[in-house]
């Protein structure tokens, strides 16, 4: 069940009440998630943290498709906003973001049921009183799936009946509650907790689950993008490659380790001809390396973005010109994104090439980003 939040004094109310609490929050757009935290809401302008760099801002966020997610009880919160530039916020460096004209509420995370737990025991105790160890199959908000390390004596527990169960999650999130049993089969059960968790446990799972669903819409993505690969090996069909429009070989082998777990790498120089040529390999990207901006380069490179406009996502990836004059190119170009180079931003570009390609591919979710913790601080 979801709702569409439209009051203007709700919303701001709503807004307030997550920075107050400095909530964790998702800045979701069409090629890349970052993982951030409400600062703060001033005039008609929503703080949150910088966890990325003002290159990565630019290039990440500077889109009309930007959303924002985050939890809110046992449900979720969306709503489409747009970077309004970078702040400060009590020495800390901020985004600066619109306020949102709606919010769409979600509370479908209250059946959502994590899965992938690793290996955590618990345990329970029946109305005998009798002590059984579990382990943990998949948990929810509201529930959880146990499977037993014992066959249970027959007649020990039914659908129904009341049982106490501690859930040691994590160092954070320990739950200890009274459930209700709602179904029993062989080893496995499901149970219902008997009464609502209090805000000292509600509020962590809230969060924990929340961004646990953010790491499954990645490894769904993640299964769509293998699922539309041709497995060369299997069939003879040649992988989709990544294009480098470039004359620079050293920027190849880069690119080529940055980018080895996403598609392989080929390169044309910037010409008409072999640029037509490689295009007929139906590649899945082509990356137009812009070396220093200068008229001449400008003219052969937007002749050339012409031939590849409309059949295959662009980046522009420059080495030599600053981060301010790329975006330009990119916007005058109609390029999907771009990024200024060097090797340590490696993460970074693989994630923003993955993304794009997904898009492209219509396989899902953006990437989650990592967190450059050198941001978080003003500088």
């Amino acid at each position: 069940m979801s709702t569409t939040l439209k009051n203007p004094e709700e919303i701001r109310q709503l807004l307030a009440h997550a920075c107050g609490r400095k909530e964790l929050l998702i800045l979701a757009t069409p090629y890349l998630r970052f993982e951030s935290s409400f600062v703060a809401l001033q005039d008609n302008e929503l703080h949150a943290l910088a966890t990325m760099s003002r290159e990565d801002a630019v290039v990440g966020l500077a889109t009309g498709d930007l959303k924002i997610r985050f939890p809110r009880e046992l449900g979720f919160l969306e709503a489409q906003v747009q970077l309004l530039g970078l702040g400060l916020v009590d020495g800390r460096r901020t985004l600066r973001l619109s306020l949102p004209k709606s919010l769409h509420e979600n509370d479908q995370r209250v059946a959502y049921r994590v899965e992938r737990l690793g290996r955590v025991e618990v345990t329970f105790s029946t109305p005998k009183p009798d002590i059984f160890t579990a382990t943990l199959l998949d948990l929810s908000i509201s529930g959880a799936r146990l499977h037993a390390h014992k066959d249970l004596p027959e007649g020990a527990l039914h659908p129904g009946d009341a049982i106490l169960i501690s859930i040691p999650l994590n160092d954070q999130i320990r739950i200890q509650t009274t459930a209700l049993v709602c179904h029993m089969a062989g080893r496995n059960l499901g149970i219902q907790y008997r009464t609502e968790l209090g805000p000292e446990i509600r509020e962590p799972l809230s969060h924990w689950v929340f961004l646990k669903r953010e790491e499954e819409r990645d490894r769904l993505a993640r299964r769509m993008e293998l699922a539309v690969r041709p497995d060369s090996r299997a069939n003879g069909v040649p992988e989709l490659s990544i294009l480098l429009i470039s004359t620079d070989s050293e920027l190849e082998q880069s690119l080529k380790a940055a980018l080895e777990g996403v598609r392989p790498v080929s390169r044309v120089v910037p010409a008409t001809q072999p640029l037509k040529e490689a295009l007929l390999s139906k590649p899945s990207l082509a990356i137009f390396h812009v070396q220093d901006g200068g008229l001449d380069e400008r003219r052969r490179l937007k002749t050339l973005m012409e031939l590849v406009k409309h059949r295959l996502p662009t980046l522009l990836l420059g080495t030599g010109l600053d981060g301010a004059t790329l975006f330009e190119l990119a916007g005058e170009w109609k390029a999907s994104s771009s990024i200024s180079w060097h090797s340590e931003r490696g993460d970074f570009l693989e994630r923003l090439v993955r993304g794009m390609i997904r898009r492209h591919m219509n396989t899902g979710d953006g990437p989650l980003t990592p967190q450059d913790h050198r941001v978080i601080a003003a500088e």
